[in-house]
């Protein structure tokens, strides 16, 4: 019961600060009065595409501009723009919570829909498994080599990986996906420029798993690239500060053995703290890369 009263409490937080969140951002948004702008350039595009439109069948000026303007009325009404903003609050924070968040106007779906929570839904599977993919192998090569490091301070190794590690760091991942893209694609041929899948895509089940994850091996490798020096090179700072504290100290003056002493005074109080970026990592990776999608 203890666990189910804490996930129900956590569950009413969430909530709350996301309503809370949507509120304030409804509330600068419409008190600044950049919503209205926004909104506006939605209007006038729309007006843009509906002028080209009415000109071939309307000729004359007078009646093409007395259609824009009745055409104008209608879409700052279906908008909301003829309301104050704050009256447009709670419509808005229901769209967003139900995820009715209007049309595309460059991209669809696989299927043609212009919706974006469609498209959404459908490339959120792909994101997911590309990121999270990412963070995993990332994490798992870079706590390697900052716990390998880490034993051996002030060694070629040591230094080399560091090195290593806050170069990979400091790499753009759109910067680092051009690269991988230069190099893989145009010159050597190997690996697919862009998509989810082969077109046309292969129709065996099996076949459209290993399609996937080959279209997935350069944005993955662009990904694991940028993302596993920050991993070596937190996991040997969290590594390093375990083995100055006292009680490590004491274990090395006993004479205990290199392995158990790793293990059991070291390895063991710096578990949490990487255990708890691993997750918030993986929590962080629902949210997609962008960049190295687009790229």
């Amino acid at each position: 019961m203890t666990l189910i009263r804490s996930l129900v409490t956590q569950a009413v937080t969430l909530v709350f600060v996301l309503l809370t969140v949507l509120l304030m951002v409804a509330v600068v948004l419409g008190a600044t009065g950049v919503s209205d702008k926004i909104l506006s350039a939605y209007v006038n595009e729309e007006l843009r595409a509906v002028r080209q439109s009415l000109s071939q069948r309307i000729k004359d000026p007078v009646e093409l501009e007395k259609a824009l303007e009745q055409v104008r009325l209608e879409l700052e009404k279906s908008y909301g723009l003829d309301r104050p903003w704050y009256e447009r609050i709670p419509s808005l924070i229901l769209r967003v919570l139900t995820l009715d968040l209007g049309y595309s106007r460059t991209i669809t779906s696989f299927a043609g829909s212009r919706k974006v929570a469609d498209i959404i839904v459908e490339r959120l599977p792909y994101s997911i498994l590309l990121v999270t993919s990412a963070v995993v192998i990332s994490a798992v090569i870079g706590i390697n080599f900052g716990l390998r490091t880490a034993s051996r301070r002030g060694s070629l190794f040591d230094k080399l990986i560091s090195y290593t590690a806050a170069a990979s760091y400091g790499l753009p991942s759109w910067w680092t996906g051009l690269i991988l893209l230069l190099v893989f694609y145009f010159y050597l041929r190997l690996l697919p420029p862009g998509g989810i899948m082969s077109t046309p895509p292969p129709t065996e089940p099996l076949a459209k798993v290993l399609d996937v994850l080959w279209h997935a091996v350069l944005p993955l490798m662009t990904l694991v690239t940028v993302i596993v020096g920050g991993w070596a090179y937190v996991t040997r700072t969290i590594v390093l500060n375990i083995t100055q504290e006292d009680f490590v100290t004491v274990a090395k003056a006993k004479g205990l053995p290199e392995n158990l002493l790793r293990r059991r005074y070291i390895l063991r109080p710096a578990a949490p703290p990487i255990a708890t970026n691993i997750v918030f990592a993986i929590a962080g990776s629902l949210g997609g890369a962008i960049l190295t999608e687009t790229v």
